[in-house]
């Protein structure tokens, strides 16, 4: 259980150690809405259109739940760098049962907001009542989601990457195999249609969860979680919070734009909504390896930053931004070479494959400058420079491209809001390398 490979392992094979692993993870998690998103759409587009309208409210609660594990990574490996083996486990016991209440105060607050939320932008009662059924379960397992992730973190933490990559599979397995059975009544099961499909992911959420819990009893890991570190200490809850509401913040964002321009897109067509909604999917699977060097590098940057290994934490910054560059330039090929064999894995109308084609088009444009944001907002997190992180985010999903999408959709009609996607990637990156540079001195 000895941690010290983290500041003495050549930087590139070790980023390649943590990153793989997690690479894995990102693509096996993206694929629960991917594998949903395509035994649904075999249902209708109504019920495609549906998932596309609960996507910013589950990725809500997902990034509430992420955005405080991180908060819970960062501090544990930061505290095991600096050798306080004390606080590192008050770190893991004490988050852990702020995400279990966290989870608790999500399933009951997302299911009694859903119908007012979902009238707000669509009159459609066939889409809406489609939505209710499929949130109403869906947020159901909350709690479960925010366990599983804790432990995701924790685990990660401490270098054990290829135990999250198994826990994620195992999970997903479950899902895939449950999601053609539960949607369509294959076997025993009813056919529950889009309530198979949220039934599908729980169960395979609780799955994962459940092999978390068995790596954790059956082999140790260097923290533990321990009914005397349960004891609130301030410091430590107080740095899991900074880091953890600038990560949530960071990551719900995207729900909030989303939900913008699928106000400024359903004035044009609905067809244009449920493109948007096809792109995100599309885009946590072409982000996925950026993601997933992202999850291999914050343990490393919390790590030696704690260590006080600065030139360290300098060169996992500079070979992580070549490697998501590189990443990033694949998806901007795949989004030029297949673009219609892409949008058409959730749609098979023509219209909407040619109108999804020209957003992948014009928004991939921006894919390869977005990793200069992309790491510099992680790697501040790693190091437990929540507010820096959290500018870069606003910028990206805020205040650039919101009044960029609204202006230039004046311009150029439903097509302005991809240009504003390209154009607030160039805007934002210069401004993330000024904000890395005047938070690190690097």
């Amino acid at each position: 259980m000895d941690q010290t490979f983290m500041k003495e392992k050549k930087i590139l094979p070790l980023v390649l150690s943590m990153s793989l692993p997690m690479i894995i993870s990102m693509a096996v998690n993206s694929l629960y809405n991917i594998v949903d998103s395509y035994f649904v759409a075999k249902l209708s587009e109504d019920a495609m259109t549906a998932l596309a309208l609960v996507y910013p409210v589950q990725n809500l609660i997902n990034a509430i739940a992420i955005g405080f594990a991180i908060g819970i990574n960062a501090c544990v490996a930061f505290y095991l760098g600096a050798g306080s083996q004390k606080q590192a486990d008050e770190a893991a016991t004490q988050g852990t049962l702020l995400n279990f209440l966290h989870g608790v105060i999500l399933t009951i607050v997302s299911i009694a907001v859903m119908p007012a939320f979902l009238n707000m932008f669509s009159s459609d009662e066939t889409v809406t009542n489609l939505a209710l059924t499929y949130a109403n379960r869906a947020f159901l397992f909350a709690v479960f989601i925010t366990l599983g992730l804790c432990f995701e973190k924790i685990f990660q933490s401490v270098g054990r990457m290829q135990v999250s990559m198994f826990c994620m599979m195992c999970g997903f397995i479950a899902n895939i195999v449950l999601d053609p059975l539960m949607i369509f009544g294959i076997g025993p099961f009813p056919a529950m249609g889009i309530a198979g499909a949220a039934y599908a992911t729980g169960i395979g959420q609780c799955f994962s969860l459940l092999v978390y819990l068995l790596f954790y009893f059956f082999r140790p890991i260097p923290v533990k979680l321990r009914r005397e570190a349960a004891k609130p200490d301030k410091e430590v809850i107080i740095r899991m919070y900074s880091i953890g509401i600038s990560a949530t913040l960071t990551m719900a964002l995207p729900s909030l734009l989303i939900s913008v321009l699928n106000g400024i897109l359903s004035a044009f067509s609905g067809t244009y909504v449920l493109v948007l909604g096809v792109y995100y999917k599309l885009q946590t699977f072409i982000y996925l390896t950026a993601n997933g060097i992202i999850q291999g590098i914050r343990p490393l940057m919390g790590y030696n930053y704690g260590a006080g290994e600065q030139e360290r934490v300098k060169e996992i910054y500079l070979t992580s931004l070549k490697l998501i560059a590189g990443v990033m330039l694949v998806g901007t090929l795949l989004s030029w070479v297949i673009p219609e064999q892409l949008i058409g894995l959730f749609t098979s109308n023509p219209q909407t494959i040619q109108i999804g084609v020209t957003a992948l088009h014009i928004i991939s444009l921006g894919f390869i400058v977005s990793a200069v944001s992309v790491t510099s907002s992680g790697a501040l997190e790693g190091l437990g420079k929540g507010t820096p992180a959290l500018c870069i985010s606003l910028l990206r999903y805020v205040v650039i491209i919101i009044p960029a999408a609204f202006l230039l959709c004046r311009l150029a009609g439903a097509d302005g809001v991809w240009y504003g996607f390209c154009f607030s990637e160039f805007a934002t990156a210069g401004c993330s390398l000024l904000i890395y540079r005047k938070a690190t001195g690097v």
